[in-house]
């Protein structure tokens, strides 16, 4: 059999799709953008390995595993899915009539369509920033998309594992498709930019997601939410920012290093009203910098009025202790920002609904708890020194995302976009829906 020629006639099934069979049912796609060359050269070399052996159509349950799934497919990133799935159920239809060469079409197809499923979904977020190579997401070939699937002891299991993404992501895809289905409507821009957002995920295992648009954090393990809590995140004028990272060790009995804006607007006035005596009371220590071996200054020399006018400036660090704002540990992780997740003695704002008040940080409702997670035991001191830090048997990837649309018990729902990002984002999805 002439396998060139079968791999031909899937390419020209795939140029040849401008709508579903059923346009009357199907979601309108207004355009469909065929397999790149090097998509297209990897589904023919997969095929020439397998010596034209199909990989899909040999199982009905699993063609219709990964038809479905390219229904929905363009609440995926992948708006040509449900196109894809309509031209592969009339080509299969065709093959149960006795049509072999459609039959192998459609088997072609569905891979050029898996390879470009998978891909879609492993497309960078929009506005996420990669602060640490270890976290960052993984990026398939077509090639490997292809191998993995055909080396699945169970093939529609690989393609529910494959597309449910993460837990987060997969409840959300869910509650969406079920409102699409139930009202005929096109879905939200709010939500599409919130799938975009949560979509990607780190390869290993365990792995926390903070979203700062609810002020939630999540354990995740082995697909599950293993856990979650409240967080307070930054201020719309100090956004935290979204990133995808790494947490290598914890930090038990941590300095606060001050944000210079609250030495100069908070500290420093203080200062000039009662004295330096204020610092002491407070264990604040005066820097020159915040080098391992920076030196220290005597808070009397320092003219406290030129630092609360701007015009000197100097760097402060509150010693560890029940007052201090970091509380009894923090977790950092390599980012441009110098964001990071930490304790904090004053528990009262996490019973507010909004919790955007930081100054980009993300402070934790249970610290103890994150640290059992992430240690496997609680984070316990072998001393009062400050600084001292843990390694985690295992580095865990962050990601800070931002997540307006919710799913809860399967119903979506809002927050507030208080941070004005569903606007730039929703342009973004639209022109690639476009």
């Amino acid at each position: 059999m002439d396998y060139k020629m079968l791999a031909g006639a899937a390419c020209a099934a795939l140029m040849g799709i401008v709508a579903p069979a059923d346009a009357a049912t199907a979601p309108s796609i207004s355009a469909y953008s065929a397999p790149t060359s090097s998509a297209d050269a990897a589904v023919e070399s997969f095929y020439a390995s397998r010596h034209g052996a199909p990989l899909w159509v040999s199982n009905d349950e699993t063609a219709r595993t990964l038809t479905g799934i390219l229904k929905r497919a363009s609440l995926d990133g992948l708006a040509s899915g449900p196109a894809l799935a309509a031209q592969a159920e009339a080509l299969l239809a065709r093959g149960k009539g006795g049509d072999k060469v459609a039959l192998t079409s459609a088997d072609h197809l569905l891979s050029a369509a898996w390879v470009m499923y998978v891909q879609a979904l492993q497309r960078p977020p929009s506005g996420m920033t990669v602060a640490d190579s270890w976290a960052a997401p993984r990026q398939q070939s077509a090639q490997e998309v292809l191998q993995r699937a055909a080396a699945a002891g169970s093939l529609s299991a690989h393609l529910r594992s494959v597309s449910s993404v993460n837990p987060i992501y997969s409840q959300l895809r869910d509650a969406a498709w079920h409102q699409v289905q139930m009202s005929g409507a096109a879905p939200d821009t709010r939500l599409l930019a919130t799938l975009d957002r949560v979509r990607t995920t780190p390869f290993q295992d365990r792995y926390i997601m903070v979203d700062a648009a609810s002020a939630q954090l999540w354990m995740v393990e082995n697909g599950r939410i293993a856990d979650s809590m409240k967080v307070i995140v930054g201020k719309p004028t100090t956004q935290t920012p979204m990133m995808a990272s790494t947490i290598y060790y914890a930090t038990l009995n941590p300095y606060w290093n001050v944000p210079q804006d609250l030495v100069q607007s908070l500290i420093a006035p203080r200062v000039v009203d009662q004295g330096v005596a204020y610092l002491k009371a407070h264990h604040y220590q005066v820097l020159d910098d915040y080098s391992a071996d920076a030196a220290m200054l005597a808070p009397e020399k320092v003219d406290w009025r030129a630092v609360a006018a701007g015009k000197r400036v100097v760097k402060l660090r509150q010693l560890p202790g029940p007052a201090n704002s970091m509380g009894q540990v923090k977790f950092a992780f390599p980012n441009a920002h110098d964001i990071y997740l930490h304790d904090t003695p004053n528990k009262a704002p996490f019973a507010d609904a909004s919790r955007d008040i930081s100054n980009g940080c993300i402070r934790l409702e249970d610290a103890q708890r994150l640290s059992r997670w992430m240690l496997g035991s609680a984070a316990a001191t072998a001393s009062n020194a400050p600084e001292q830090h843990v390694l985690l048997p295992t580095p865990v990837p962050i990601y800070v995302t931002y997540l307006t649309a919710q799913a809860n018990s399967g119903q979506l729902s809002f927050v507030d976009d208080v941070y004005g990002r569903d606007s730039a984002g929703s342009s973004v999805i639209a022109a690639a829906l476009r």
